[in-house]
């Protein structure tokens, strides 16, 4: 069995390049049999993709979306991701302009910690535009594996046209007619049946999920998709009294950098300050630059370092804060457990004491 490396990258050959809608495409990469326990992955958890362009290197994350297999099967023969294409962005414009069967592309290991492990239960998931992808991952597998699981999917898309994945949703609701619950809310669309048109804001949440659901008794809600859409539903959410514990969320886009979540305190970086660090069993130390991230700092010392949006967006650079402390600047990837717990984002941590220590590892 291949070992699992932080931040290893290998060659994955294109199997299938498949239209989804005008500006979408799902990719399918082939995983040979020597690799496939490097890429078992749980549902709801995603990839990462390396390109080397005249500009340098872009990384992008992108969910995967097939049912994950099951932990007494073999790891997965291909791996199918859902790519949308963004303005202005360098990997989304190749997927759909240039990359064909037959090519190759580099890519990382699966992580993440958006995930519902199958289990009996009722859950629900509010998603908006590509957020869906996770979810199929994750409602597929779920409803597969466990025959006492409900799932419930209100999702958002602007038009008809524009929704990812419809024959894949659709084909969840004819096999599972008595255990999957499909709503689907049109922004700028109107339906012949089903919800009027409009955004799924916290205000319209409010008040429709408890005509749809027995608020109080869903195990489990999922959200995913762009900031505002995720805020709103939290928001809403709570007014209805869900349980923190009971909600988790993954955030697809922020739309200004300024709404990250601030850093807990505030404090001024030391004149001088270094960053011990395990990756991969291995330690180092080294002088952290001015203004520079921890992750940049381990960065130049050992480029095997995982991250991939630099954004505080995948929590890919996800790393345990062994000794000293940080200021994070951004954060929509940490749950609050795991930042009570002691785990940062290296991207957008900078050293408030001299001598900070990381562990990649835990």
């Amino acid at each position: 069995m291949a070992a699992a490396r932080h931040g290893a990258f290998h060659p994955l050959r294109v199997t299938a390049v498949d239209p989804l809608t005008d500006d979408a495409v799902a990719l399918t990469f082939a995983v040979p049999p020597e690799l496939r326990e490097v890429y078992r992955y749980a549902p709801g958890q995603h990839i990462s993709v390396r390109r080397f362009t005249e500009d340098g290197e872009i990384r992008r994350t992108y969910s995967l979306c097939g049912p994950a297999p099951a932990p007494d099967a073999d790891g997965p023969g291909e791996l199918r991701v859902g790519v949308r294409l963004v303005d202005g962005g360098v990997f989304s414009t190749y997927a759909l302009k240039e990359l064909g069967v037959g090519d190759t592309v580099e890519v990382m290991a699966p992580v993440g910690r958006f995930l519902l492990q199958p289990r009996a239960g009722h859950f629900a998931a509010i998603v908006g535009g590509s957020g869906i992808t996770p979810m199929l991952s994750i409602a597929s597998t779920l409803l597969a594996r466990t025959p006492d699981a409900r799932f419930c999917l209100i999702r958002s898309d602007r038009t008809t046209a524009s929704t990812m994945f419809l024959e894949e949703v659709a084909d969840l609701k004819d096999r599972y007619p008595d255990r999957f619950q499909l709503v689907h809310a049109l922004s700028r669309e109107e339906q012949q049946a089903g919800l009027p048109s409009g955004r799924l804001d916290e205000e319209r949440l409010g008040a429709l999920l408890p005509a749809l659901l027995p608020v109080g008794a869903i195990d489990g809600w999922f959200l995913c998709g762009p900031y505002g859409l995720v805020i709103g539903a939290e928001r809403a959410l709570r007014g209805l009294g869900v349980a923190r514990d009971r909600v988790h969320q993954e955030i697809f886009h922020v739309e200004e950098p300024s709404t990250g979540a601030p850093a807990a305190k505030t404090a001024t970086a030391p004149a001088h300050s270094t960053v011990t660090a395990r990756l991969d069993g291995r330690g180092g130390s080294w002088p952290v630059q001015e203004g520079e991230s921890l992750l940049e700092a381990v960065l130049r010392n050992r480029a095997d370092a995982p991250y991939a949006c630099k954004g505080g967006v995948c929590g890919t650079c996800r790393a345990y804060l062994v000794s000293g402390e940080v200021r994070m600047d951004r954060n929509f990837a940490l749950e609050p457990e795991e930042i009570d717990a002691g785990y940062v984002l290296a991207c957008q941590s900078h050293p408030t004491t001299e001598e900070v220590e990381l562990d990649f590892d835990r």
